[in-house]
C-alpha cells in the first residue's frame, strides 16, 4: 500500500512549503481541481523540481462526452503526471475511448475511474443514482475494468468487493483516510489505515491529518511506518 498526500492548501506557496517539508519521503502527491485550475502545469513542474522522484496523481475526475474526455486525456500526457482519473459514470464507451487514445504512447499514466465520491451518504447517493453505494461502486468498477482502466477510486469499504469482481491487480485508491482516528470533516465514508490494509487497498489518500499537523513530516513518517 502506498501513501498519496493531498495538496489541498489555499495557495501554491503553502502547498510547495508542505512539499518541501516532506521531500525526503517516497510519496505520491495529489494535485486536485482547485490547485490545478489555479496553478496549472507550473505547479506540477515546481513539485518535480523539489524532488523528481515524487509521483503525481492529477485528480480532475474527467467527465464529458467520449471524444472530449479522450482529447483531455491526451493533453494530460504532456503534463508529466503519473496517474489521473475519470468519472466511471461517463460510461464504458467514454472510458474505452480514453484508453484507446492513450494506446500509441509507450509510457502512459495510470488511469483510474471514480466510483462513488466518499462525501456521499446512502440517501443522497440513491437519489442521484438509484442504487446503493456498494451496488453502484461494484458496477462502475466492472465497467472500468472491462474498459481497460488500471483501477478505481472508491472508499475503503468497497475495495475488497471490487477486487473480487475484477482482479487482485485492479488498483483501488481510497480517499477519506483518517490514519489515527481524526475528525471526518466533510467525508462520510472514512476509515483508518488498518481497515484499508484489511481491505487490500493499493493507495491511501491523506490530506488534512497531514497538512493541518504542526509537524507534517512527522505524521508522514508515522504513516509510512504503519504501512
Amino acid at each position: 500500500m502506498q501513501l498519496c498526500v493531498a495538496l489541498d492548501l489555499p495557495s501554491q506557496e503553502e502547498n510547495l512549503a508542505l512539499v518541501e517539508t516532506i521531500k525526503n519521503y517516497p510519496l505520491w502527491l495529489k494535485v486536485g481541481l482547485r490547485s490545478y485550475i489555479r496553478d496549472g502545469k507550473p505547479f506540477i513542474d515546481a513539485i518535480k523540481a523539489i524532488n523528481p522522484e515524487f509521483k503525481i496523481f492529477l485528480d480532475l475526475k474527467l467527465y464529458d462526452i467520449p471524444n472530449t474526455m479522450a482529447d483531455a486525456a491526451e493533453s494530460i500526457m504532456g503534463l508529466g503526471v503519473d496517474m489521473f482519473n475519470v468519472h466511471a459514470s461517463a460510461g464504458r464507451k467514454a472510458m474505452r475511448e480514453v484508453m484507446k487514445r492513450l494506446e500509441p504512447y509507450e509510457k502512459r499514466p495510470l488511469v483510474l475511474a471514480v466510483t462513488a465520491l466518499t462525501s456521499f451518504e446512502e440517501t443522497e447517493f440513491s437519489h442521484v443514482y438509484g442504487e446503493t453505494i456498494a451496488e453502484k461502486a461494484d458496477r462502475f468498477a466492472q465497467d472500468a475494468h472491462e474498459a481497460g482502466l488500471d483501477g478505481v477510486v472508491c472508499s475503503v469499504y468497497e475495495s475488497a468487493s471490487i477486487k473480487s469482481l475484477t482482479s487482485d491487480r485492479f488498483l483501488t485508491l481510497t480517499p477519506g483516510i483518517r490514519p489515527f482516528g481524526e475528525d471526518a470533516g466533510d467525508q462520510e465514508r472514512v476509515a483508518t489505515i488498518e481497515t484499508a490494509q484489511s481491505e487490500n487497498v493499493d493507495f491511501i489518500v491523506v490530506g488534512r491529518p497531514i497538512y493541518k499537523a504542526q509537524n507534517p513530516a512527522e505524521v508522514v513518517e508515522k504513516i509510512l511506518k504503519t504501512l
